[in-house]
């Protein structure tokens, strides 16, 4: 009776880190998940077992299946990030809007994608922010070479991404999108050191000098 009661208590915390038993747990199952050949790559082996903890954790609070969590968030750049499909999917199941559909207008250079539903709580439809290929290029997301070879897809994907960073980042946690972590590039980091610097450096120096 106690081990029937621990294991509903357990299942029912909202993170694995909430206590002990279900650290200790969630460690149990990321151990049998890392030793299967159906998680993706980077959750397999003795490595992937901490990726695994990472997932059991997201699912928890997503409340999804792990494997859902592990076959939808990819690793890029060292960065976890989710497929557009996902958010897409995420936006249809997850029982805040009905009539979740694209809009879609234009062609060619004209091409604009902008995401639409209606809200359930007040019935009201909702807007995500149009995308179009002018933003596209404006972005310098057409590097990619698939906003040639499938723009509407492409476009689909981020006003997908647009629409549920509005009216679903609760259920995203914060984490990008592939397209969004491929496409952040760093600006570089000037670290040589100014005149003024290298002047009071050689400043300091002097006043060494006896």
């Amino acid at each position: 009776m106690t081990t029937e009661i621990t294991k509903t208590t357990i299942e029912s915390e909202s993170s694995i880190y909430h206590s002990a038993d279900s650290f200790e747990f969630a460690q149990r199952q990321a151990k049998s998940l890392c030793q299967s050949q159906l998680v993706p790559t980077q959750y397999q082996g003795q490595q992937g077992l901490s990726n695994c903890l990472v997932a059991l954790e997201m699912s928890k609070r997503m409340k999804l299946s792990p494997l859902t969590v592990m076959q939808n968030l990819n690793i890029i750049h060292g960065k976890p990030s989710w497929s557009a499909q996902f958010i897409a999917s995420t936006i249809m199941s997850c029982g805040r809007f009905s009539k979740f559909e694209y809009l879609v207008k234009g062609q060619g250079e004209t091409l604009e994608v902008q995401c639409i539903a209606t809200r359930l709580e007040d019935n009201k439809q909702v807007k995500g922010s149009a995308v179009s290929m002018r933003m596209a290029r404006q972005e310098g997301w057409t590097k990619n070479s698939k906003y040639s070879s499938m723009p509407e897809l492409m476009l689909r994907n981020r006003a997908a991404t647009f629409f549920g960073r509005q009216y679903i980042p609760d259920l995203l946690l914060g984490v990008q999108t592939n397209e969004e972590v491929v496409d952040v590039e760093l600006e570089p980091i000037n670290v040589s050191e100014s005149p003024v610097q290298v002047e009071k450096l050689q400043e300091d120096d002097n006043d060494l000098d006896f």
